[in-house]
């Protein structure tokens, strides 16, 4: 029983319809699923991924009028975006910088080609070489060539103060393995240490930042609220809601979100960390061709949709 990788990353927006236009038209991402927060209906859950919505490739944003961050440690402090090479890292820097998004020269990240940017609220993203072989599903109508297209999630940073709870549950409860650590300012004050998820690779590290010299992260718009990391099939996912409840680790018990199932826990920093399912995905509701065209609600909300509509903006 292991997890597999990062399932997907959920962050917070304040402007849902800047935020459509900058992953769809920017980025070039396909919004694949336009829903709602299941625990606060007020506000739009956006879910951005490949061509299919494939697990792993999901950037996803609550909707919440709220300030921005603060940025500091006890947080989640920048997620990687995986594209093919360091030709398509170089048609990125020209993409951005043309489209007035400030962007770094090329670096190398722990032992990878990759550019730092910002989306128009702060949200802290770095594109990463992954050498292509990780298979994605282009999405015909994105606005950026296939070849050069964002094919998921990469590693995904966090800041703590401390590392040594936090490894033990990551290490003996979650099953990941620490490899290596490394530095890069201005990325982190010190070592940042990594650690495979499953087999590893750049779509399945979750890198550890120790900067005890930093405040505490405030949530809010430009921030990120969780990381999810994959788990494959029902049965491994009712495996370790039994080992979250047999450890006595404290964490939210098995949740159904429709599209997945989901358990939630906090590492002894208070970084919320979610197991997810890889299915049963996306096109459950609707057609795999018109997915993210119309608002999507899971069963247990039909009933309240003209009133969800009604409290919602246009994107």
């Amino acid at each position: 029983m292991k997890l597999t990788g990062i399932h997907h990353v959920t962050a917070i927006t304040a402007q849902a319809a800047q935020n459509h236009r900058f992953y769809v038209e920017t980025l070039g991402l396909r919004l694949v699923k336009k829903t709602v927060n299941q625990d606060d209906t007020s506000a739009y859950h956006l879910f951005y991924a490949d061509g299919a919505g494939s697990p792993g490739t999901d950037l996803t944003f609550f909707d919440w009028p709220t300030a921005p961050a603060r940025r500091g440690t006890h947080s989640i402090v920048r997620t990687a975006l995986r594209v093919a090479s360091e030709a398509s890292l170089e048609w990125w820097r020209v993409r951005l910088s043309a489209a007035g998004v400030a962007v770094s020269d090329l670096v190398t990240i722990n032992g990878r080609a990759a550019l730092d940017f910002e989306d128009p609220e702060g949200q802290r993203l770095t594109l990463v070489a992954d050498g292509g072989e990780i298979p994605f599903v282009a999405w015909e109508k994105s606005p950026v060539p296939a070849e050069h297209q964002i094919r998921g999630l990469g590693p995904v940073t966090i800041s703590v103060p401390q590392i040594e709870r936090t490894e033990l549950v990551l290490t003996k409860l979650l099953g990941l393995e620490q490899t290596s650590n490394y530095q890069h300012a201005p990325h982190a004050s010190g070592d940042i240490h990594v650690f495979k998820i499953g087999e590893g690779g750049p779509a399945a590290e979750l890198h550890v930042a120790v900067e005890p010299g930093l405040p505490q992260a405030r949530e809010g718009a430009g921030g990120v609220h969780h990381l999810a990391l994959r788990t494959p099939s029902f049965g491994e996912y009712d495996a370790w809601a039994e080992r979250l409840k047999e450890s006595g680790y404290p964490n939210s018990g098995p949740v159904d979100r429709f599209y997945f199932r989901s358990l939630y826990l906090r590492e002894p920093n208070g970084i919320l960390i979610e197991i997810a399912s890889d299915g049963p995905g996306f096109a459950t509701d609707e057609p795999a061709e018109t997915m993210g065209e119309a608002l999507s609600l899971p069963p247990f909300l039909e009933a309240k949709r003209a009133a969800i509509e009604a409290g919602l903006k246009p994107l």
